[in-house]
């Protein structure tokens, strides 16, 4: 890594995006900035003679290729690339139709594998370089609502756990950012949020309910996008990334409660889950049956 790192950056005319392109600027690093309207993209973040804007779809193989030899024509390197372009598919699970699903995936999962592939050949040849990967609280924590959304974060969680294994050897370094409720575009409706399709009568009322709430969520959230960004810069400049960095303070919280959920239920089965090697005792356990004591292997 660099002083001066070239980022390439998805999703970077809404939302965090902006926020993460304007702070690499300012700290004098090259940005590449991509989205599916190159004229948004500038509108947003501003003209600056470090910043090139290329057009992407990320769930497009080819186009992202194109993308990324225009960033090397430019800049002769990628340093940085953080996947950020995401989108939000609520709802109940058998309310989200098979279509959605797919698309959901598609978007969240399957568009920021095709970016990495397309730029790492490009680190490996550096021999350095960062994967930097916006997931959510969503993928370390299932929650109502968000059925397809956590599928999708939950699979950006594994996938890049296990990358590092993979590219650590080329002096190439991945972390996952786990964001908790952020001011950012997420929430508004046809701009990143996507409703249910199907209608069933069971989840009705509650659908309309929980659109309704998390309508009014939006603009109310806690945490400030830009200080996430300079964040990541702060990160990204230090040179050494956690596998993790969970953001924010109200999905801290959350995440030690779920680890101490977790702790308790193997604590809870300790003695069943060790005896499920072969040649262990098999853990017996008393119980009544026909008023007769009976045992159980």
């Amino acid at each position: 890594m660099t002083e001066n790192n070239v980022w390439f950056i998805t999703g970077a005319g809404r939302g965090l995006g902006i926020d993460i392109a304007q702070a690499a600027l300012a700290a004098g690093h090259s940005v590449v900035a991509t989205g599916r309207d190159p004229k948004k993209v500038v509108d947003a973040i501003g003209e600056h003679e470090n910043l090139l804007v290329v057009a992407l779809d990320i769930t497009d193989p080819s186009a992202t290729e194109a993308a990324v030899q225009t960033a090397v024509d430019r800049f002769g390197r990628i340093d940085v690339l953080v996947n950020n372009a995401g989108n939000f598919y609520a709802g109940y699970f058998e309310n989200i139709s098979p279509e959605q699903f797919r698309a959901q995936m598609e978007t969240n999962f399957f568009g920021p594998t095709n970016v990495t592939r397309a730029i790492l050949p490009v680190m490996r040849k550096q021999r350095s370089g960062q994967v930097i990967t916006v997931t959510s609280a969503a993928g370390l924590m299932g929650q109502e609502f968000v059925a397809a959304y956590a599928a999708s974060k939950f699979a950006l969680e594994g996938w890049m756990e296990s990358l590092r294994y993979d590219v650590e050897r080329f002096g190439i370094s991945t972390m996952a950012v786990e964001p908790g409720f952020f001011r950012t575009e997420l929430l508004v409706e046809g701009s990143s949020t996507i409703w249910p399709e199907l209608d069933i009568e069971d989840y009705a009322e509650l659908t309309a309910q929980t659109i309704e709430a998390w309508k009014g969520m939006n603009g109310q959230q806690g945490g400030d996008p830009k200080k996430l960004a300079q964040a990541l810069v702060t990160l990204s400049d230090s040179g050494k990334l956690p596998l993790r960095f969970v953001a924010g303070a109200d999905v801290m919280e959350r995440v030690e409660q779920n680890l101490a959920t977790v702790q308790g239920q193997i604590d809870a089965h300790r003695e069943l889950s060790a005896s499920l090697a072969f040649g262990a005792p098999p853990v017996r356990s008393a119980r009544r049956a026909d008023n007769a004591l009976s045992i159980d292997a």
